[in-house]
């Protein structure tokens, strides 16, 4: 499947012919493809560009999810997959991938361009739990994304009471019930 402002390697053109395109200024690097130069950069354009790397079955999450989002300018150097089915999946190790084994949950997730990312309120979750994991709360795209989305905080408060008992739950929760209220103060 090609998308028409999107180019792959060896799809239409090798590399080296997009490669020299680039120096002349017609395409810009976008995920793990191409765009033309004057094209807009949307969500779905950017899912669709790390399509090699997340093929069906895979949910993009934490960092690649933001980047997909518009939440962070680059996309992360190391992308952030974890499985969406029920049976675990062979995976191919990669040093620019992370990949999670536990299951996603497909209600977690948005389509986009055919590629499963997760949506804003489970993003910001994974994005506040993997910054407490590394005793920093709240991390730049968890606050990007809030400045960006500010009604994303109480849903993802939700979508953390509801979670069952996780990591770094504790933290996270009274992040967000602060920034929920604060965001409830600010629409009254």
């Amino acid at each position: 499947m090609s998308a028409p402002y999107l180019y792959f390697t060896d799809e239409r053109l090798s590399h080296a012919e997009l490669c020299a395109a680039r120096l002349d200024g017609d395409v810009v690097e976008i995920g793990e493809g191409f765009m033309p130069a004057d094209a807009v950069e949307t969500p779905a354009l950017r899912a669709l560009s790390l399509r090699p790397l997340a093929r069906p079955g895979l949910a993009l999450t934490h960092g690649s999810a933001a980047w997909v989002h518009g939440v962070r300018p680059e996309p992360p150097t190391r992308h952030h997959l974890q499985r969406l089915g029920d049976r675990r999946t062979m995976f191919v190790i990669s040093a620019r991938i992370r990949f999670r084994d536990g299951r996603m949950p497909p209600e977690h997730t948005v389509e986009l361009a055919g590629v499963a990312v997760t949506n804003l309120e489970r993003t910001l979750v994974d994005l506040l739990r993997a910054d407490a994991a590394a005793s920093r709360l709240p991390g730049r795209d968890a606050r990007a994304l809030l400045r960006r989305h500010p009604d994303a905080a109480e849903p993802a408060l939700q979508l953390l009471e509801s979670a069952g008992p996780v990591g770094f739950k504790r933290p996270v929760r009274a992040w967000l019930a602060e920034k929920a209220a604060s965001n409830d103060v600010r629409t009254t």
